[in-house]
């Protein structure tokens, strides 16, 4: 009997370990794919590699799956859908990013985004499709702005990156996801583009605006050389103004919609601790977006050229003492961040679609101190029902996170996992 509490009391320590202080990760739903299981090939008719994922003002969840076929000889998978689902798991699926005539996905492929906004419309980005799609070549387009009622209904292109002249002057591939200002337009980020100076062609990268009344598309901001270049997303201030990553993570810039002024910060990132040599610099992560902490201050990822490492840096939001936390994950190749964000205990919890074990990793989260940067807790639920490679993480009101993995296993015979939509009760307080 007393063997017998002991191993109970060690699996509960197992599973605060591995879990938190809250449940195992609920799977609300699974993306079923039709077709060659072993090499993860065929349609998936609800859609496969889900990026993106929000709760809707109705209490219900939205998001989009990058594709809607994954295809054989080497050739990059394709489409791309929208859908919602409910607390309780039903799925309905919005709308599918189809080939066309002619022109190829005219209206988008591989949507990358979504958000809701302020007419209680979804709005996303698609990486691309779009203005110049060319099959032949294999040129896949610049990517488009668009918006979708929430059953689904009234689809509309708003904006085709690069479809005006000069070339791109509008903006060309988009950078992270749309946000809204505090004037109640939609804001977003291109990489290339715009009208600015001193870059390759085409150009450095905008920030544009959408009227939500109107479907009205300007690029508002174009970046040059000077300011900084390159542009990987915005992050909304407490005010209402945006912040973020340009040059490669190198500057900081702060752009404020009521004024159009951009205020642009050098970052010089120090070396790690216990790193030396040539190819041992650390700069800001494009991919994964800064977060406000609990004092004010910005955060964000960054990575070692050296080692692949990642780790937790802060920055004031004029750009003064910075500081590199030491790194999560140090492992050569290992660690992928690809989201940052900041729940209502303080901390940080990072998705992560290799850490930890590097390549052989289905991924997890991790929760970061932001006051030292060191790993509170490491979740490793991925690489079963749950399904792999984290990409996306929210937390409700409700205190609960939901989040979606982009890949998953073999369902049955002629079937394969796409991914999947996840909840999981870490113990967190209502927000």
């Amino acid at each position: 009997m007393k063997d017998k509490l002991l191993l109970v009391i060690l699996f509960a320590l197992l599973a605060c370990s591995a879990y938190g202080a809250g449940s195992p990760p609920v799977v609300a739903y699974t993306f079923d794919c039709n077709g060659n299981p072993s090499r993860g090939i065929g349609p998936c008719p609800d859609g496969g590699s889900p990026v993106s994922l929000i709760q809707g003002s109705d209490g219900n969840f939205y998001g989009v799956a990058r594709v809607s076929s994954y295809q054989s000889g080497g050739l990059p998978a394709k489409g791309g859908t929208i859908f919602s689902l409910t607390p309780a798991g039903k799925f309905t699926l919005l709308h599918t990013f189809v080939q066309g005539t002619g022109k190829n996905f005219a209206n988008g492929e591989g949507p990358v985004s979504l958000m809701e906004g302020p007419d209680g419309n979804l709005y996303g980005i698609t990486a691309s499709g779009g203005h110049g799609y060319d099959n032949p070549s294999g040129f896949l387009g610049y990517g488009l702005v668009f918006r979708i009622g929430k059953t689904g209904s009234d689809f509309q292109v708003i904006h085709q990156f690069c479809s005006v002249t000069p070339y791109c002057n509008d903006g060309a591939d988009p950078a992270g996801g749309l946000v809204v200002g505090a004037d109640g337009n939609i804001y977003g980020a291109t990489s290339e583009g715009g009208t600015g100076s001193g870059c390759a062609e085409p150009a450095c990268g905008t920030i544009f605006r959408v009227t939500p009344s109107s479907g009205a598309y300007q690029v508002v901001f174009s970046f040059s050389a000077s300011t900084g270049s390159y542009p990987t997303g915005l992050t909304v201030a407490p005010d209402g103004s945006f912040y973020g990553l340009a040059s490669e993570g190198a500057v900081l810039f702060h752009y404020t919609p009521a004024t159009a002024a951009l205020q642009s910060m050098a970052l010089t990132f120090p070396t790690p601790a216990g790193c030396s040599g040539f190819a041992c610099f650390a700069t800001g992560l494009p991919g994964a977006s800064l977060a406000f902490g609990p004092n004010g201050n910005l955060y964000g990822l960054y990575t070692v050229y050296d080692t692949g490492g990642s780790g937790l840096f802060e920055v004031q939001p004029d750009g003064g003492n910075l500081r590199l936390f030491p790194e999560y994950d140090t492992t050569l190749s290992g660690g992928n961040p690809v989201g940052l964000l900041a729940a209502s205990d303080g901390n940080l919890w990072v998705t992560d679609s290799g850490f930890p074990g590097g390549s052989g990793s289905y991924g997890g989260i991790v929760t970061l101190s932001p006051s030292d940067g060191s790993a509170i807790q490491t979740l490793t639920p991925f690489g079963g029902a749950a399904g792999s490679y984290p990409a996306d993480l929210i937390q409700t009101k409700d205190g609960m996170l939901w989040g979606v993995a982009a890949g998953g296993l073999a369902t049955g015979s002629g079937h394969f996992g796409g991914g999947t939509v996840f909840s999981l009760n870490a113990g967190l307080p209502p927000l």
